[in-house]
């Protein structure tokens, strides 16, 4: 990371890593959210390999920001998401939400918490997690506006 002036520069290794810990994503579940190895990410944060262009926009669609952003060293991130965007951010959210009641129901079919289902659970809390910070952020536009 550089500093030109006020203007901080990174490279695309470094918005990666940046934006991945701003949303609180460990390299394993990006890794599954994108269809790739957690090997994949940890090689795009490291700057040893670039990411397919298919998944460079997936990154982008996934993290709400533009492609040129990933891709070009002096482009800066909006930092201020429109309402309209985080909210859908937040329906985007919807199919995880769908899938952590399904999961739970399942979990809780023989009335036991095994390990495996431990885990399960660690992962609908960081989903969880990442919804709440969503709707804190809606809640925080709301009040600014």
């Amino acid at each position: 990371m550089k500093k030109k002036g006020m203007v901080i520069i990174m490279n695309f290794a470094e918005k990666i890593l940046n934006l991945r810990t701003e949303y609180g994503y460990s390299q394993e579940t990006l890794a599954e959210k994108l269809n790739v190895s957690r090997q994949a990410v940890s090689k795009w944060e490291s700057g040893t390999t670039l990411p397919e262009t298919d998944k460079v926009i997936a990154l982008s669609d996934f993290f709400g920001v533009s492609t040129d952003y990933l891709l070009k060293d002096n482009i800066q991130r909006n930092s201020q998401d429109s309402l309209d965007r985080i909210v859908l951010k937040f329906l985007g959210s919807a199919k995880d939400m769908d899938n952590i009641s399904e999961e739970l129901v399942e979990i809780m079919r023989d009335g036991i918490i095994d390990d495996e289902e431990k885990i399960k659970m660690e992962s609908i809390i960081e989903t969880l997690d990442t919804i709440s910070q969503i709707i804190s952020e809606i809640k925080q536009k709301i009040n600014m506006q």
